[in-house]
């Protein structure tokens, strides 16, 4: 029997971490020697590998958050993806205009808003080791995982290119020497269906095996309302699995194997874009949302499938370990959405268009129909054993990647034939990159350690865009069909260096500054005149190298007899060349521009306090400030259409210095300098707290989590209406649960809030929302 009573040891932690929904700090498993000699509740060590070696998290020089398994099987139990992580932990936001797929990941104000399939982002995922570059990859699901950690600021060193905001590592379960699994499965709003489930153990004294699975299905529960009926049930369903299967050979006492093969399928709804569902001149959603019915005449629908096979060898030499990891990921998918959010068009009797006005029809497919990743880590780690610890290594990386895009209108347009004109872009981009890298860690005294790295970067993209067009129709098509050609590369250097002093067994305190890099990229979307005042004369732009230099400080503690943890950062950096993504303006155009500096500077703070044997609470709170600091850097606000019912206005309210004013289907031209970075709130916070009440073999308990985040602005121009105020998202969770099994009731979104995360702003008010509030039950069982 297992009694909270005893301490919040390893089977109380994990009850912990099993009915948190938000990501509070995960409380590690406790080793028998650890729990033997603690007396009454503990929070616990957390052991993380965030410098490629485990380490206590407390021994750490930089801010990081982790999250065991139990955790993001609660979030998983009410059928989210990745985006559920974000507000979840300190400085992190995760959103997506396309769903499911292509998440877009933010780390101390620094993003990016891009929407292309060939998006860089200076947040990197690293999943078992291994750098997950397109976003169609970031996306894979959750499931059976040791841990994730979020590590925050520059991590060029021991993790390489983009990674100047920080990393997302994702650590998987691996095969062990005893025979153990679990299966969990949820019901619920919806019709909702999560199913989890993992076997694994030996085949003989070397070999060992383990799979798992994870099967998530939703029905479609939005209305489609159009002039001519209602289609009940159109939207907001998908039907998703994905597999994992591991092998690890121990071929000789200092020589292992352990082989990976995995998989997703993803079938159902694109993001949903509701057409004006914000009014000119007034801050939030209006009166036209409804988060059960939409108005759209085009199609949504979003296919994904990626496979992925990796071998990692390691060799123990006795003094160091020589580490090889190799791998490969395949991946298509194809995504369509109705881009205005409504039907009709403006030139249109008023009873066929709407919501709002709609000055013309819009709807985009983007698809990945090849994508190829090669990556290869061959790196010589020290073993311990004196002041001295080290590790050295080389990366290599390469990616193939296709992506066709497809812009046409739809039906009902009486300017086009049927079927719309028609523009298609096809993509191909060819990337390598090289590093060679080096960090070690010496110890001056028992209580003092100094650590430094360094890495050498080499980048190369080539990139060729086709454009073509069906129809032919110039008043769209701004820049010239046919073949255009780019080839960026760079190559730099990123470095680390911190200081750690440990004031007694419960106090450390660190410094670091670091340097951190992300590539040159290319975009090539663009079709019509550029979201600049800076024309392209070929519709392709450049994004330069950025470089950051970051400055961190720090204290770790464990205070109250070990009840208690609280660990908290400051930061300041400067981010030079700074990438951004200019989207929208008046065509949907997505243009990469650089900005001469990017300075931030914030907070973070980590709490956990074991209250009572049967009382547990977390807090976590974080503030960023960002800002754009260029004289010069302009970007087009909003679209600017010419109806009879729409004067000749931008569709919303700038705030921004105005350069040059919109004129007929011309956007405004304005200067965003001093302006915060998009997707970057200023406060984040969250709130857990779990009680529990012994019964019979078990405990009953009661679990409450609350995530809070403040303004955040959609573009990098600013507006009163593309903007969201804040977002307060709770949860509650009430089951009973014993060492094998697990019995709960849940409400996820428990206040139904409703926020805006996201905008469209070249066509009308766009606006995409948070998830509803779901409710449901779950169970389970562990051997």
């Amino acid at each position: 029997m297992i009694h909270s009573s005893k301490l919040f040891s390893s089977a109380a932690i994990a009850a912990v971490s099993a009915a948190c929904f938000g990501a509070a700090p995960a409380m590690a498993q406790m080793t028998d020697d650890v729990a033997n000699a603690v007396s009454g509740p503990s929070v616990g060590p957390i052991i993380v590998t965030a410098q490629r070696r485990e380490e206590n998290i407390q021994d750490v020089p930089l801010s990081v958050t982790a999250i065991d398994d139990d955790a993001l099987t609660a979030i998983n139990s009410s059928g989210q993806d990745v985006r559920a992580l974000s507000g979840r932990v300190p400085s992190l936001v995760v959103e997506s205009s396309f769903g499911r797929t292509f998440p877009r990941f933010y780390i101390r104000g620094l993003g990016n808003t891009d929407f292309d399939l060939n998006a860089s982002q200076p947040v990197s995922l690293v999943y078992d080791d291994v750098v997950l570059e397109n976003p169609i990859l970031k996306g894979f699901p959750i499931f059976d995982m040791q841990q994730v950690e979020v590590l925050r600021g520059p991590q060029g060193t021991l993790f390489g290119r983009n990674t100047p905001a920080g990393i997302v590592k994702f650590d998987t379960v691996e095969p062990g020497d005893t025979l153990d699994g679990f299966a969990r499965i949820s019901y619920g709003r919806f019709n909702a269906v999560n199913m989890e489930a993992a076997v694994g153990g030996p085949l003989s004294d070397r070999i060992s095996l383990r799979l798992s699975g994870l099967y998530q299905r939703q029905d479609d529960y939005i209305d489609n309302v159009l002039p001519a009926g209602r289609q009940n049930d159109a939207f907001g369903g998908y039907d998703e699995y994905a597999f994992r299967l591991q092998a690890a050979f121990d071929v000789t006492d200092d020589f292992e194997i352990l082989l990976t093969g995995q998989l997703r399928d993803l079938d159902g709804t694109a993001r949903i874009f509701r057409a004006n569902n914000f009014t000119r001149g007034a801050p939030g959603l209006n009166q036209n949302f409804d988060r059960f019915n939409v108005s759209t005449d085009g199609q949504n629908e979003q296919e994904v499938e990626t496979q992925n096979i990796a071998a990692r060898l390691t060799w123990d030499l006795g003094p160091v370990s020589l580490i090889s990891v190799t791998s490969y990921w395949h991946g298509e998918s194809t995504s369509v959405g109705d881009v205005d959010g409504g039907f009709g068009a403006s030139f249109l009797p008023p009873n066929l268009t709407g919501p709002g006005v709609i000055p013309f029809t819009a709807e985009t497919r983007d698809s990945v129909p090849d994508l190829d990743q090669f990556t290869q880590e061959l790196r010589i780690a020290s073993n311990g054993g004196g002041p001295l610890s080290y590790q050295f290594g080389i990366f290599y990386f390469d990616e193939s990647l296709s992506i066709l895009s497809e812009n046409y209108s739809t039906l009902g347009d009486p300017l086009n034939p049927p079927g719309g004109v028609n523009i298609v872009v096809a993509q191909q981009q060819e990337s390598e990159a090289f590093g060679l890298f080096g960090s070690l860690t010496y110890a001056l005294t028992d209580d003092l350690r100094v650590s430094g790295g360094l890495r050498y970067n080499d980048d190369q993209r080539d990139f060729v865009v086709v454009r073509s067009q069906d129809t032919q129709f110039p008043v769209f098509l701004q820049n010239p069909l046919g073949t255009v050609t780019r080839q960026v590369s760079d190559d730099t250097i990123t470095w680390d260096v911190s200081l750690t002093h440990e004031i007694n067994d419960d106090v450390n305190v660190y410094a670091r500054v670091a340097r951190g890099y992300r590539a040159p990229s290319i975009q090539g979307r663009i079709l019509f005149p550029p979201a600049t005042a800076t024309p392209l004369e070929d519709g392709v732009s450049v994004g330069q190298s950025e470089t950051i230099t970051s400055y961190e400080a720090g204290i770790k503690t464990i205070f109250m007899d070990g009840r208690a943890r609280a660990n908290l950062s400051g930061f300041i950096y400067d981010l030079d060349n700074a990438q951004l993504t200019a989207v929208g303006g008046n065509v949907n155009a997505n243009r990469l521009i650089n900005a001469d500096n990017v300075r931030g500077y914030g907070f973070e703070l980590d709490t956990q306090f074991a209250v009572t044997d049967y009382f547990f609470v977390t807090g976590s709170l974080s503030y960023n400030h960002t800002q754009i600091r260029d004289d010069d850097l302009t970007t087009a606000a909003c679209g600017a259409v010419r109806v009879d019912t729409f004067p000749n206005v931008s569709l919303c309210t700038i705030l921004d210095p105005i350069v040059t004013p919109a004129a007929p289907f011309s956007a405004a031209i304005v200067n965003i300098d001093g302006n915060s970075l998009p997707q970057a709130p200023r406060w984040i916070a969250n709130f857990t707290a779990r009680y529990e009440i012994p019964v019979g073999d078990g405990d009953i308990y009661i679990f409450t989590d609350w995530a809070y985040r403040s303004r955040i602005n959609f573009f990098l121009y600013d507006t009163v209406e593309f903007q969201d105020e804040t977002q307060l998202e709770g949860g509650i969770r009430v089951g009973y649960q014993t060492d094998r099994y697990e019995f709960a009731a849940f409400v996820r979104n428990i206040t139904n809030d409703t926020s805006a995360v996201s905008g469209i702003d070249f066509n009308n008010l766009t606006a995409m929302v948070n998830e509803p509030r779901v409710w449901g039950v779950s169970a389970g069982f562990t051997f």
